[in-house]
């Protein structure tokens, strides 16, 4: 049996991808990313640009402290620069500072760039880039050169573009990676280049796709079909103008269609999972019509299409959706929810196996509150609950009789936010009240007072991030939201979520959630 060809899959979405308009993570965002994609079998994360600002400094220290079984976190910056040599270059110490096992540097592959951006001479920026990579391997680190602008330098000037590929390959360079950084370059025309240029190099080679002319994913795998085995992109093709190449796109592609292994076959059909995920916690809406992990991807609609696929779903759809982790849809009926259901269960250790009969009951009730605007790919805590809820696993912590939130704003400055609650808890009724900066934070901080006497553990807690989406933005101020509250205690991470047209109620479900969700584990950890 022949074995298969292995690609190497380097994500970007941290780094690249946060170059994309609407798209903002935080330090904990990328390291729950990370973490997702190590999962997933990624082989590179790069996590940002050290030293540029104080979130990606934050996240390599994060990741250091912090186990990766599968994927190298890798450090992004440039060449150094032209008044300081290799030693002195404060980019280049910062991308050791990151303390990453490997680095990510580009150099300019176009002589328009050197000349005009750079302002320096064909040949010193030669010298740049084989300083910096040789200083860089001397200090024991993985290096891949990304030669930015490479297609577009290579029309220009083939013979500098080369060079630049071939100053790199001298220092010691692990990967050559060409840059369509414009995305401007014609399948036809990426191939040709990339063909000739493997003639004349001798390490192996990397795709880096931007899509401004919708070809990221064909350029990508053309290129891989010319001798390219190390692919860069981003998770739903996030970044830069129109993005970049989309894994989600690339790996099926590569894996099902061209039967390269790019991740461990058994984490393919996490694929959808993971792509809901990151557009979840980089809070912005994903589009139905996503090759393979969109919710639209196999759904069916009406007439001699549902006809033709109840019958044999091959004479519609492409491959079978469980391979990437999606459902087939047919939306006058919809048929999928179960196997997913039962799947992440299973991830989060719940038995429904014992609990068989209850199953239909809570693929409709998750049904019910999709359709109401929930969404639980990224809010597993949320989502625990309600299974166990409902397979009597779960009591409830405390019980609301009541609440009140108050704003008040007058000519004398800044609004004054008061939260009142009674709660019964242990047959107890705790009524407190305490102010806070907003409504939010005063109604976090009252539900807190009256539990702390009941739960001290809670003091551990604390929100990590809280993000708000309108979801249905026709209705202007009146529109549904939906509230996903991070919530982290030691080493501990999960989150919540909460929907409703009320801001506030929206909030209750998702800190009720979040409190219940770690009692649980305290109690579990107890038995």
């Amino acid at each position: 049996m022949m074995q298969k060809r292995k690609i190497k899959i380097f994500d970007t979405t941290l780094r690249d991808g946060t170059q994309g308009e609407q798209i903002s993570l935080s330090a904990e965002d990328k390291l729950r990313i990370a973490q997702r994609l190590d999962e997933f079998g990624i082989h590179y994360i790069e996590g940002g640009w050290p030293g540029s600002n104080p979130k990606d400094m934050l996240f390599f220290q994060r990741a250091d402290q912090s186990q990766f079984k599968h994927s190298k976190i890798v450090a992004f910056g440039s060449t150094r620069h032209a008044r300081y040599c290799a030693e002195e270059d404060p980019n280049l110490r910062a991308l050791l500072e990151a303390n990453t096992p490997a680095i990510s540097i580009f150099g300019k592959s176009w002589v328009l760039h050197v000349e005009r951006v750079l302002k320096i001479t064909p040949e010193e920026n030669l010298s740049l880039i084989e300083d910096s990579i040789r200083f860089l391997k001397s200090r024991g680190k993985e290096v891949i050169f990304d030669a930015e602008h490479y297609f577009d330098g290579y029309k220009d000037s083939s013979e500098y573009a080369l060079q630049t590929l071939l100053a790199a390959e001298t220092a010691g360079a692990d990967v050559l990676v060409l840059c369509d950084t414009r995305g401007g370059t014609i399948t036809s025309d990426l191939a040709q280049i990339v063909r000739e240029t493997k003639e004349k190099t001798t390490v192996p080679l990397g795709i880096h796709a931007h899509n401004d002319s919708g070809l990221a994913v064909a350029n990508t795998l053309i290129a891989v079909e010319e001798g390219c085995e190390h692919i860069q992109g981003t998770i739903n093709g996030y970044g830069e103008r129109c993005g970049n190449a989309n894994l989600c796109s690339v790996i099926p592609n590569l894996q099902i269609k061209y039967d390269y292994q790019c991740v461990p076959e058994k984490n393919l059909p996490q694929l959808t999972t993971l792509s809901n995920f990151v557009a979840e916690i980089a809070n912005v809406s994903q589009p139905l019509n996503l090759p393979f992990v969109g919710k639209s991807a196999f759904a069916h609609k009406g007439g001699i299409h549902v006809n033709a696929v109840m019958k044999d779903a091959r004479t519609y759809e492409h491959i079978l959706p469980e391979k990437v982790g999606n459902s087939q849809r047919v939306l006058i009926s919809d048929l999928s929810g179960r196997s997913n259901v039962i799947y992440k269960a299973d991830e989060l250790n719940i038995d429904l196996k014992k609990h068989k009969e209850k199953v239909p009951k809570i693929v409709n009730q998750l049904k019910n509150l999709e359709n109401d605007g929930y969404q639980f790919e990224a809010a597993e805590g949320s989502f625990e609950l309600l299974v166990k809820k409902l397979i009597g696993e779960q009591r409830d912590f405390f019980e609301l009789k009541g609440f009140r939130v108050t704003v008040e704003k007058d000519e004398s400055g800044a609004p004054r936010s008061e939260a009142t609650i009674r709660l019964k808890v242990n047959g107890i009724t705790e009524h407190t009240a305490a102010e806070g900066n907003g409504p939010v934070n005063a109604l976090d901080k009252a539900l807190r007072k009256a539990l702390i006497k009941f739960f001290p553990e809670i003091k551990k807690m604390h929100l990590s991030d809280y993000k708000v989406r309108v979801l249905n933005v026709k209705d202007g101020t009146g529109a549904k939201v939906r509230v996903l509250i991070d919530s982290s205690a030691d080493r501990l991470l999960w989150s919540t979520v909460g929907v409703s047209e009320n801001i506030i109620e929206a909030s209750w479900q998702a800190l009720t959630d979040s409190i219940s969700y770690y009692l649980m584990q305290l109690k579990n950890s107890n038995k």
